[in-house]
């Protein structure tokens, strides 16, 4: 199952998720480009939004407007939802409508790999960057372990390379994490850490409470819409 967490409000850029996206509002741009792996659901807290997504034909949830992530939005919409705990949950956010369908293929197939791994709470996925998009605090940054599974994540530029950038390495997360049942309603129990809080991370609270995260390195050219400047970007890079 592939959930969508739909909050319209945004600090950042008010609104963003019914911008225009050569047609459709971005959080049905989002669903409909993956509507053909499995079945999709938008979890949002606006009346608007989840009338939106009855219009355009898709499952929608109206959670709780307290909630602080996205994860604790679609913990919500799962436990109202009559799924076993080993069920694939996809978190899959309103505002990357140009994310590819192997991406997301990518991050089901290691969640079905780790699934009985019970110190594995969350699968997500990463990609390489170049130093100068590794400098963008924007995107997040992260260092893999010899296993695949991730030590720690960062706005800042990690890991530092002592003896010079010429032939560096960066790897950039994307914001698609898999869970099952079972597992999204652990993550949900622990109590917010000290370095999700410093990073606003939320995924630094399965590392900092001992738990592990799988990775999987995927080829994408999407991005998370976070600002105008990144919607004018996304515009003109996908409709070539």
């Amino acid at each position: 199952m592939i959930i969508i967490p739909a909050r319209l409000n945004s600090s950042r850029f008010a609104n963003k998720i019914l911008v225009d996206i050569f047609g459709l509002p971005m959080v049905i741009k989002t669903a409909k480009q993956v509507s053909s792996l499995d079945r999709v659901v938008i979890a949002t807290d606006t009346k608007e939004v989840y009338d939106l997504a009855k219009v355009h034909g898709f499952e929608a949830v109206m959670t709780s407007i307290e909630h602080n992530s996205g994860t604790d939005r679609i913990n919500e919409a799962v436990n109202s939802l009559n799924i076993n705990d080993d069920e694939i949950i996809i978190n899959v956010q309103a505002d990357e409508p140009f994310i590819e369908i192997d991406v997301v293929k990518a991050v089901i197939n290691r969640v079905k790999e780790i699934r009985n791994c019970p110190n594995t709470l969350i699968t997500s996925c990463y990609k390489k960057i170049d130093s100068k998009s590794a400098n963008d605090p924007n995107l997040v940054k992260v260092v893999l372990n010899s296993l695949e599974e991730a030590i720690y994540f960062s706005r800042a530029k990690i890991p530092y390379h002592r003896d010079g950038e010429e032939n560096s390495t960066y790897f950039g997360h994307l914001g698609i994490y898999g869970f099952t049942k079972k597992s999204l309603n652990k993550f949900c129990s622990l109590i917010s850490s000290k370095l999700e809080n410093i990073e606003k991370l939320e995924q630094l609270r399965a590392i900092d409470n001992g738990y592990k995260i799988a990775m999987v390195e995927v080829n994408s050219k999407s991005f998370g819409i976070d600002t105008k400047e990144d919607l004018e970007r996304a515009l003109n890079i996908f409709a070539k």
